[in-house]
């Protein structure tokens, strides 16, 4: 069981290795970094794919009591990770 104080941590964890490998295994490229750049490519996509998500009214009010993200979480944490992916690979040109 996962203390109460580290809930929202392991949610984010779990939601940005799923969005990171959803967006690298839609995206695939040549790209290096293993399980911590697909961890951070995924961290860093959920927050972008959720601000455009609540923004766009996609994105039910959050829970406080659950960590585990729902299909509408992993969706657009999923979409965000991929224009991050895009958005560097075009930079890397």
């Amino acid at each position: 069981m996962i203390p109460v104080s580290m809930g929202p941590l392991a949610g984010w964890i779990l939601l940005g290795l799923i969005a990171g490998a959803l967006a690298r295994w839609l995206l695939p490229g040549e790209e290096k970094g293993g399980w911590f750049g697909t961890l951070i490519l995924g961290i860093i996509g959920a927050v972008v794919g959720g601000w455009l998500a609540k923004h766009f009214g996609y994105l039910p009010p959050a829970n406080p009591g659950e960590w585990f993200p729902g299909p509408a979480s992993i969706t657009s944490a999923t979409v965000g990770a991929i224009v991050v992916l895009a958005i560097w690979k075009w930079l890397k040109l």
